[in-house]
């Protein structure tokens, strides 16, 4: 995109937020805010948005996941028959319609995943089934730390239905590993902690625990590389302190802070008991469904991100091997637009990619304001074309850590795309 159509919204009023996460992801540009707990999504924030997203949804297909939609607006007769209703830790949204009928904004989708499949999944051969979707949740929660707590946001979340425990077990595990690998995509660090199933039931569950300066959640962790050892202050079983020794590594384990970013639950027969949604075996008998339920906060990754790998001079969204999820890979940054600059600068901005490039063409930008503007996005490549590019025709291709490497324009896209 060129600077000159561009809207990027970044702003220097930011006072008054409750921590710096927040004033980093206001000043950049990424969310502007409506009333207590709800948020907007500006231009460059929907990008890094759907490029989290993007990331999701490919993990989840690679895994044998079938894409829905489910209303977010529901009636109270399945939230009823599951006996939850009235009793969501009163963070449900509830209200009568004009004919006086009860109903819900869903803060979970387990009841509505019930319903879609009742009646079509009805045999052992249905099953196992994973589904998942990515929507808007609503809860009446008390808004605190930005876009941790909200009262709308998205999720990633997932159900699978199986005939047999073992069959859920071997399901649990490969979204387990699966979420393993969506964080890593995205350049998180985190841990893996025992979880309680509260208002959710089941039997077992476990949480993605990114450890920050300022988060939600007591935590102790260990800080080795790949090691995914944790305990947080709601943990079942909180053995571990600061100073142990990791049961998995044998480091140290530290003490700080920590953000849930991902939830995996066993359910079990919960919501198809109460249901009744049995599978039809192959002996002639019939049994309860087991199901498992998944889910992943968007925003919430996209607000520990910026927590994790944001500084003083903007955003730094971490380059992996799968990429990065910033809202552009590669600036361009000529020292002024016209003449042989102009046309080096539109040439790269052709060949790299137009959606994925944000060309500073606007003049009334100096050098330096451009430069910053690129740092505060968190944009992980500068080409830069200035008094270099006219002495020897070489560009400078700079990171956002300040490694800097001279090439010439026609393989500035192979080195980007590699």
């Amino acid at each position: 995109m060129r600077r000159s159509d561009a809207t990027l919204f970044t702003s220097r009023e930011t006072d008054g937020w409750e921590n710096d996460t927040v004033q980093l992801a206001v000043r950049a540009g990424l969310v502007r805010q409506f009333g207590s707990g709800l948020f907007g999504f500006t231009p460059t924030g929907e990008r890094v948005r759907q490029n989290l997203i993007h990331r999701i949804r490919a993990e989840m297909n690679a895994i044998g996941g079938q894409a829905v939609s489910l209303p977010s607006l529901q009636y109270s007769g399945v939230w009823k028959q599951s006996g939850r209703w009235g009793s969501f830790e009163g963070e449900m949204f509830t209200f009568e319609n004009r004919e006086g009928q009860a109903m819900c904004l869903a803060p979970s989708h387990e009841e509505g995943i019930v319903h879609l499949v009742e009646g079509t999944v009805r045999s052992y051969e249905d099953a196992p089934l994973l589904l998942y979707q990515v929507e808007r949740k609503h809860r009446d929660d008390h808004p605190r730390n930005g876009l941790l707590r909200t009262k709308e946001f998205t999720m990633k979340d997932a159900y699978s239905l199986h005939a047999t425990e073992a069959s859920l077990d071997e399901y649990y595990a490969r979204v387990r590993e699966a979420y393993c690998r969506i964080f890593d995509a995205v350049g998180l660090d985190f841990v893996v902690v025992d979880a309680s199933n509260s208002v959710m039931g089941g039997s077992t569950s476990e949480e993605f625990i990114a450890p920050v300066e300022t988060g939600s959640e007591e935590l102790v962790y260990c800080e080795t590389g790949g090691c995914r050892v944790g305990v947080t202050d709601e943990s079942p079983d909180t053995s571990l302190s600061e100073g142990d020794t990791c049961p998995d590594c044998g480091a140290t384990l530290v003490a700080g802070e920590g953000i849930e970013v991902g939830h995996v639950f066993k359910l079990g027969t919960r919501y198809s008991d109460p249901a009744d949604l049995t599978l039809d075996m192959a002996d002639g008998s019939k049994r309860l469904v087991q199901m498992g339920s998944y889910g992943i906060g968007v925003e919430r990754l996209l607000h520990t991100l910026v927590e994790q790998h944001g500084d003083d001079t903007g955003l730094r969204w971490p380059v992996t091997d799968r990429g990065s999820v910033a809202p552009y890979a590669v600036s361009i940054i000529p020292l002024e637009y016209e003449g042989s600059l102009a046309t080096a600068a539109d040439y790269i901005y052709n060949a790299c990619g137009r959606d994925e490039v944000l060309l500073f063409d606007d003049d009334d930008q100096t050098i330096g304001e451009r430069f910053a503007e690129s740092d505060l996005l968190g944009i992980p490549r500068k080409v830069v074309l200035g008094n270099h590019f006219r002495e020897t025709g070489m560009v400078e291709l700079e990171s956002r850590d300040g490694e800097t490497r001279f090439v010439a324009p026609e393989a500035v896209s192979d080195v980007v795309s590699g």
